[in-house]
């Protein structure tokens, strides 16, 4: 039985641990891995981002535990779902976006069968509601039994590059630690058009088409497209979201280039 964690939570309090000794207690076979704990505060978006580049890595079967909760104790829902060959735990907030846009949903609860809750608190529905179920489907409790089904599930509008015949408007989507930017051009996007060149604001542009963060010298920035499959905009041993001066929301745009050298 494997859960995975992906929260804002951090991990300078206990939150991340109390959850973990929640699950534990009640499937204390399990096995516990962190997707991440540093999704920016109440950035929906960003989690579900960041859960779309990890979840298909796990085996069917495995639980993925998601909580970026602005609206905890408010009128969202807690719920679980069988989407794909996963199970999700979280709130309906849209955290599951990016995986309802790519997956089948089979099956969703509301959890509000209360036998499968801790003392319920105002503020840490990861602790009573989110870890109880996540176990206890880790441990083989059906799905239907965690609460009233559901068939409509809460999705936030996406991001998607305007396609032009000579450029593609792409915006940012995220940005990792190391300060790279994620654009939501997917390489099956680009593919068609043999070479790009990145133009950021300012006139600046930057050939795409790198096969690695070390094509160019340290210091200097590329686009690339990388492990998640989105075209990132990246600076050598930088960080390209403070040194370019890009952001989640901002604009970039693609012209056809030169293709890459083979």
């Amino acid at each position: 039985m494997l859960i995975t964690l992906l929260t804002d939570f951090g991990t300078r309090d206990t939150f991340v641990g109390v959850m973990k000794g929640v699950i534990l207690s009640i499937a204390p076979d399990a096995r516990l891995v962190d997707l991440t704990h540093h999704v920016p505060p109440q950035d929906v978006h960003a989690g579900a981002f960041a859960l779309k580049t990890a979840y298909r890595y796990f085996p069917p079967g495995t639980v993925h535990l998601v909580v970026v909760d602005p609206g905890v104790g408010g009128a969202r829902r807690p719920i679980a779902a069988h989407i794909g060959e996963w199970f999700f735990v979280g709130p309906d907030n849209g955290l599951l976006s990016h995986v309802l846009a790519r997956e089948t949903l089979h099956r969703a609860v509301t959890l509000d069968n209360a036998r499968y809750h801790l003392p319920v608190s105002r503020t840490f529905h990861g602790r009573d509601i989110f870890a109880p179920a996540a176990a206890c489907l880790a441990a083989g409790t059906a799905l239907e039994s965690l609460g009233t089904p559901t068939e409509r599930l809460l999705t936030l509008p996406l991001s998607h590059p305007v396609l032009r015949s000579e450029q593609i408007i792409s915006h940012v989507v995220y940005v990792d630690v190391f300060g790279n930017v994620f654009t939501d051009v997917t390489e099956d996007i680009a593919e068609t058009w043999g070479g790009i060149e990145v133009e950021i604001g300012g006139g600046r542009h930057i050939p795409g088409n790198a096969a690695s963060y070390s094509d160019v010298p340290e210091g200097q920035p590329l686009a690339l497209f990388g492990s998640s499959g989105h075209l990132e905009i990246a600076v050598r041993n930088g960080n390209a979201s403070r040194q370019l001066g890009l952001h989640v929301g901002d604009t970039v745009r693609l012209r056809r280039g030169n293709p890459p050298a083979k």
